[in-house]
């Protein structure tokens, strides 16, 4: 049995049914690069004519230089009572100019006789028919069948009908689906291994929902039953709680069933593409996610860290970098000294576990979580205040004081803040307005350095986070800030905790200019 499987993304089509994800045409075209660049073998486009956005995609697609992905576009078996070559639907799909079509048909009895009202007869020839028209017209045909699996378990011997129908037509793939994502992992590859073992794996492919939490499960369970083609989309994106995450399938696939594809070479580029799609999408990246996610390696008990330390596969079951991920340590008032030790190098500082800074660092750490600091996503304050326990800390300004001041004018709110730091020995005061407290912050500390600190220019807060420790304390309750920092180059988090909500985005700010200055 060949190794080799063939990748068909459906991210464009399927992926955008999904709840909160939309792609503007270019977004769709910039995807559609970045596949074939990865080297995914077919990228489901979309519905032709469905939508202003679909039709003018499909335009303008044909002129990209693709290297080696073919495009699908997706549409129906023919109508019931009518001859393929009449169906405006199938025309529509052969006009979009792409090589190949997928079409969907009806597999389970009861969607044939209660959902499209035919009969089972007249289904079965509309998919023969569908089929075998667009193949004459010299293009690629993959079959979807839909709910195929709660149609094999109502009446096996017509499901498999419907498949024997799609060949006879010429369809070059099966896919399977399981549409409804019910499926369960033992069921689902017994009858996968049916159909592979009546129409040969090299015409089975597989397609799974997410419903009941095993859209991976079941798409690598159906590789290997026999299947050769993986349906799927970016980060799992689609409808209900999703498709099967190409993801987490493709690394599953290379590194732990030995099979290949033209991608797997690219593996490496793995979480950069999902970070991708999750910034196009305008969507918060999963931190769990298996594989890629930022929490994937990520070692916080310290019995782990030391472990992972000394032998990198005591707790970790890949190399990070084949997926382009890499091992994270996470400080806490659960760390012991050698997870400080490592998180520290992992930071760029030498901190030797048995020093005097040592203990003192994990004093301050454990009371500062127990005042509500966390540093997880905090890098920044975390290196600052190792640099501190070290004495390596450097003093560029020292802050005198700072107010802030909210205005009603009108029917806008403006907010006022003046900084006094003492900076080379002399004293500055500035003053400057924004629409809110922490952006008048920004900009009166600003204007105070500068000039003499000319790279905080390009410095930019990016996110802005605030939690409510305990909210039982109501509007007098301890509030943890989080601000997330760029310079264009990298980006970092700083954190600040305080009964006062401005005076926690202070101390988070002011951990942010630092950290930029301390890095030159």
């Amino acid at each position: 049995m060949s190794s080799a499987v063939k990748i068909y993304d459906t991210t464009l089509r399927d992926g955008t049914q999904g709840e909160g994800i939309s792609f503007s045409v270019t977004d769709k075209l910039l995807i559609t690069e970045k596949l074939d660049q990865f080297g995914v073998d077919y990228i489901e486009g979309g519905f032709p004519g469905s939508n202003p956005r679909d039709i003018t995609y499909f335009q303008e697609v044909r002129s990209l230089k693709l290297k080696h992905a073919r495009l699908a576009a997706f549409g129906s078996t023919r109508r019931a009572n009518i001859k393929a070559s009449e169906d405006a639907q199938l025309k529509t799909l052969l006009d979009s100019g792409m090589p190949v079509l997928t079409i969907v048909g009806k597999t389970w009895t009861l969607h044939v006789t209660e959902i499209i009202r035919t009969t089972l007869e007249e289904n079965l020839a509309m998919i023969e028919d569908s089929a075998r028209y667009l193949t004459a017209q010299g293009r690629e045909v993959i079959y979807d069948a839909e709910h195929f699996f709660d149609g094999y378990r109502a009446n096996p011997d017509y499901a498999m009908q419907t498949l024997a129908a799609a060949i006879r037509g010429g369809a070059s793939n099966l896919s399977l689906c399981d549409t409804n994502g019910g499926s369960m992992v033992d069921d689902f590859k017994t009858i996968v291994g049916r159909v592979v073992s009546e129409f040969g794996g090299d015409k089975v492919g597989v397609h799974c929902h997410n419903d009941s939490g095993l859209g991976a499960a079941l798409t690598l369970a159906g590789i290997g039953a026999g299947a050769t083609l993986v349906q799927g989309t970016a980060n799992g994106y689609g409808e209900r709680t999703g498709n099967a995450n190409l993801f987490t399938v493709l690394p599953s696939l290379f590194l732990k069933m030995g099979r290949t594809a033209r991608c797997a070479a690219n593996l490496d580029q793995l979480r950069e593409l999902s970070l991708y799609f999750d910034e196009l999408a305008n969507l918060k990246p999963d931190t769990k996610s298996p594989y890629i996610g930022a929490s994937a390696f990520a070692h916080k008990g310290g019995l782990h860290a030391n472990a992972a330390q000394k032998v990198k596969s005591s707790y970790e079951h890949i190399d990070p970098a084949l997926v382009g991920n890499r091992t994270r340590v996470l400080v806490s008032d659960m760390a012991g000294r050698s997870s400080i030790a490592m998180k520290a190098k992992e930071l760029g500082l030498d901190l030797d576990e048995k020093s005097a800074a040592m203990k003192t660092l994990i004093d301050e750490l454990k009371d500062l979580e127990f005042r509500g600091y966390e540093f997880e996503a905090a890098d920044a304050s975390l290196k600052l205040l190792i640099a501190r326990a070290m004495g390596q800390a450097q003093t560029f300004f020292e802050v005198e004081g700072y107010r802030v001041s909210v205005e009603r004018r009108g029917n806008e709110s403006v907010s006022e803040a003046t900084v006094k730091l003492k900076l080379n020995g002399q004293s500055l005061h500035t003053v400057a307005e924004c629409s809110g407290p922490v952006g008048a912050l920004d900009k009166a500390l600003r204007l105070a350095l500068e000039s003499v600190f000319p790279q905080l220019k390009v410095l930019e807060l990016r996110d802005y986070k605030v939690r409510i420790l305990d909210s039982r304390a109501g509007a007098n309750a301890r509030t943890r800030v989080f601000i997330e920092s760029g310079d264009g180059k990298s980006i970092w988090g700083t954190v600040g905790v305080s009964d006062n909500v401005i005076d926690a985005s202070w101390q988070a700010l002011i951990d942010a200019v630092n950290y930029q200055l301390r890095q030159g």
